[in-house]
Parts: C-alpha cells; structure tokens; sequence
C-alpha cells in the first residue's frame, strides 16, 4: 500500500496524511491517531526516499571502516556493534552505509560524504590516541559519535566508552588480592586508545601495590587467538614465568588457556586469567558459572546506545556534544585462583 491508497482509504487529502505520520502539529490529535491506526492495520510502509526528500535528510548514518595492515576493524566485536546500532536505526527509520575505505583514503571520504550529503552522521570507530578525524569532522560539521575517546583532544566531541583504566586497574587488583606479582599483560594495538587505557590501568594497579612493572611480561598486538597462544607459550616457557594473565579480549584468552592446556598446567591452580569480556553474541562466556573471569561490558549495547546519541544529535543539532561512560562489571568465573606457592 502506498500514500494515495491510504488517503483515499481514510478519504483524506494525500498531505493530511503525511503530515499525520510525520506527526506535524497542525494536524488534530483525533486525526493523527486515526491516520496511524488505518496505517498500523493496513500494514502502510513509508516512502523513505520521498520522505528524505521532505524533510532534506539522507535518513542513513555512516560507518567508514579504514582497511589497513595494521589493525583489522571488521571483526567479531565490530559485528555485535554494528547489531546494536542497527537494532536503534531501523526503529527510526534508518538506513546504515558502510564503506570500507584505505586508510590513506579515510579523510576524503568523509569529505565526500558530507559534500555529496549521503549521511546524517558518522559513528567513528578504533579511535586513536589524538585522533584526527575528530577535528575534521568538527570542521566539516557532520554530525558524530565515536565509538572509544582519544587522548589528547582537546576538542569538545560526543562519546560513548567503556572505563578502560578503571577496569583494568579493578581486573589486575584483583589478581594482586590472590597473591599474584608476575602478572602478564596481553594488550591489544596501544596506539589504539582503549589498549593505551587499558595499560594505565594494569601499572596503576602495579604501582599500587608496590611491584615494578615489568616490560618482558607486557605485550601488544591485534587481539587473535594465536597472539594469545603464541605469546602465553612463549612467557610459560621462562623460568620464572608468570602466574597470571590479564586479556584485552576473551578471544585472546582462548588462545592463552590452549597455552597453559599444553604446558601440562591447569587453569586457575597453576595459572590465571582475567580478561575483558564484550559480551560477544556468537562467544557467550560460559552458562551460569563463567569459563573466565571476566570484565563484562556488552559492545551491542554500546551499538545501540550509541546510534540513539547520534540520533539525537541529528534530530536537534544546537545540542551539546553528549557523552557516556559504562562501567565494566568484574565477574568472577572458573579462570582465576590464589597464586601457586
């Protein structure tokens, strides 16, 4: 069914119609409810493209994906992401483009998508630590939500994140509390700004308690399952190796306990892990009682919550920059237990 069958229906004129669905106030609440009623019965589905064209919006939110070989950003975090997100644009009647771009490319492509008006804002992704995406499109003046925050800007700018100090700081105080002192770290790339933060957090922890920070137990590197095997197996190999494991991501972490499984040694006796969990959809971390302990935050959620700022955004532009920080939840699992005399 289209705009006219629907008029001709509720035998009303074609722009009643549509500026009842659009909910214009000049129409009369009586004929609003009744025009959504014949709509929510006969199943009416919106032009999208007429209506952009009415109301001078794309009524699409960009996602520009930078391909490098350094860091892969199409991965099973960014597809429970890119759930949550969609979940909130189709509800408002959004669509979502994704354009996978070179690096090198990534800021003339956002300058051809605001000139060509194919958005009505961007969701940034892996934010760098002064990243400079966040400048340009404060100058182009597209609206945007980054996914993360970048250390050392300056600028005013809308956010959402996870407290990647804090929660590394709580995750590494705990293995402390147990007794461990070697405790390792497997960070992701920390020129990215949620790994420099996470770093932070675990010296803090270090420092606070009195243990020297130790470069030969730290590493970074794209957060896989093999970096996670290779390097538990090499630092278990050592003589004085580490009790503990602190992981930026429960893919990772897989990859250590195959390690520590092959070592002859048993997970949480002998050795420990802690690890970030982003509550992966397809990766569910255990049933009642979780395979590790874990530092939960639900990236679909931040999908979601994400797109409703840019949304909001979009709807009144002279609004401040919005900006949401969630707070990891420390769940203790099978992974974890008092340091091996």
């Amino acid at each position: 069914m289209n705009l006219k069958q629907l008029s001709e229906h509720l035998n009303l004129s074609q722009t009643t119609v549509s500026r009842a669905l659009n909910g214009y106030p000049e129409v009369s609440e009586n004929t609003r409810l009744r025009v959504l009623k014949a709509a929510e019965d006969l199943n009416y589905q919106p032009n999208l493209r007429a209506k952009g064209l009415a109301t001078g919006r794309a009524l699409a939110i960009g996602h520009v994906i930078p391909v490098s070989n350094q860091h892969e950003m199409v991965n099973p975090v960014f597809g429970d992401f890119i759930a949550g997100a969609g979940e909130s644009y189709a509800r408002e009647g959004f669509d979502m483009m994704l354009k996978l771009v070179p690096d090198t490319d990534e800021t003339r492509t956002y300058e051809d998508i605001r000139a060509r008006g194919a958005v009505d804002g961007i969701i940034v992704h892996g934010p760098k630590i002064n990243d400079e995406r966040i400048a340009l499109l404060s100058r182009i003046g597209l609206p945007f939500v980054v996914h993360g925050r970048s250390t050392d800007v300056a600028l005013p700018y809308s956010w959402i994140d996870v407290n990647n100090r804090g929660a590394f700081e709580r995750g590494t105080q705990f293995l402390v509390e147990l007794g461990h002192r070697r405790i390792a770290l497997l960070n992701g790339l920390e020129h990215m700004d949620f790994a420099f933060r996470r770093r932070r957090g675990y010296e803090t922890a270090l420092r606070n308690h009195g243990i020297s920070i130790d470069e030969s137990l730290m590493r970074s590197e794209e957060m896989t399952e093999i970096y996670g095997y290779r390097a538990a197996k090499e630092m278990l190999s050592q003589s004085t190796r580490p009790t503990a494991f602190v992981c930026s991501s429960i893919i990772t972490a897989i990859g250590v306990r195959r390690a520590i499984h092959e070592a002859g040694l048993v997970l949480a006796r002998d050795v420990s892990i802690i690890t970030h969990d982003d509550a992966l959809s397809y990766l569910e971390n255990g049933g009642d009682v979780p395979i590790f302990t874990a530092l939960r935050s639900s990236v679909r959620y931040a999908g979601a919550e994400a797109a409703d700022m840019l949304l909001s955004l979009i709807s009144v532009p002279k609004n401040a920059p919005k900006t949401r920080l969630l707070e990891a939840e420390l769940i203790i699992g099978r992974s974890t237990g008092p340091a091996a005399n």
